[in-house]
């Protein structure tokens, strides 16, 4: 069975609590992704996604340099460990409806791991695709 050590993406770039949604922004924008870790240190305090910033800092006509990314992140943040099951990480995401969970050793922020490094996996009965067929089912707003 692999492990979430052997797929993840060790070099992480995260932001700090106190640095601009802008400069989240811009490390999505270098790295081409849609989610970053909000750190103290090497400890994951939040992730701050684009729709974060879209829904809560430009919807609202803020300005990207003044706003924090504690002000708009998720706080409630899902991880895993190195040693976790490339198929428990599947559920987990599944299960969660996210599409990348940091992964944490000892407190720290080890590497973070993506759906898309599920779906380079050869695990069995699709669980990358059902994971994102789950992630991206809509939720019914009451």
């Amino acid at each position: 069975m692999k492990s979430v050590k052997e797929i993840m993406t060790k070099d992480v770039k995260a932001c700090a609590p106190h640095d601009s949604v802008r400069s989240a922004a811009k490390i999505m924008q270098e790295i081409n992704c849609g989610a970053v870790p909000v750190c103290e240190n090497k400890k994951v305090i939040g992730m701050i996604t684009d729709r974060d910033i879209v829904l809560n800092v430009v919807a609202d006509g803020q300005d990207s340099d003044s706003v924090h990314c504690h002000d708009c992140m998720t706080s409630d943040v899902i991880t895993c460990s190195p040693e976790t099951d490339v198929h428990e990480c599947a559920r987990i995401m599944a299960d969660n409806q996210i599409r990348r969970i940091p992964v944490v050793e000892n407190g720290e922020m080890v590497g973070i791991c993506a759906i898309g490094d599920l779906a380079r996996v050869n695990i069995f009965v699709n669980e990358a695709g059902t994971a994102l067929s789950q992630i991206s089912e809509p939720t019914h707003l009451q």
